[in-house]
């Protein structure tokens, strides 16, 4: 099956996603497209995956310590109070964990909600300019992790 996911690693092996934030051990991480919340990431694994079962125990560790290494990243990039962490597959069949910066600034009816509450369409678009500030410093603290 060739979903999103499967598209979005191959730009990223292409050097052709402009959300693009570093190359990891198990995967990339990327700035999710609609920024719902500032510093919205995912990783993505490479090569892509039905769900985390299917991947070998070794991988799986991998793929899990770089998912919290990429939340450590945009906890201290943002500022925020915390990091949700979520994996589905349900729309998207293919592995793909969100990283989510949670803030104390966020609208009180959303603030205890799960992150599927916002508006993701209303929400704006990664903006290479705007966002560049934040992806160096993400970008930064990977690579010193």
């Amino acid at each position: 099956m060739h979903t999103a996911i499967h598209r979005r690693v191959e730009q990223c092996r292409a050097g052709a996603d402009p959300t693009l934030i570093a190359r990891l051990e198990s995967g990339w991480a990327v700035f999710g497209e609609r920024q719902f919340l500032r510093g919205y990431a995912l990783l993505l694994p490479d090569p892509v995956v039905p769900h985390l079962n299917a991947m070998p125990d070794a991988a799986r560790l991998t793929f899990l310590d770089d998912m919290a290494r990429l939340g450590d990243a945009v906890l201290a990039a943002t500022a925020a109070l915390r990091i949700n962490y979520a994996m589905f597959g349900n729309l998207e069949p293919a592995l793909h964990a969100h990283v989510i910066p949670r803030f104390d600034v966020e609208e009180p009816t959303l603030a205890t909600q799960h992150p599927w509450a916002y508006d993701w369409n209303a929400a704006p678009l990664f903006d290479s300019e705007r966002d560049a500030a934040l992806l160096a410093t993400v970008r930064a603290k990977l690579i010193r992790t």
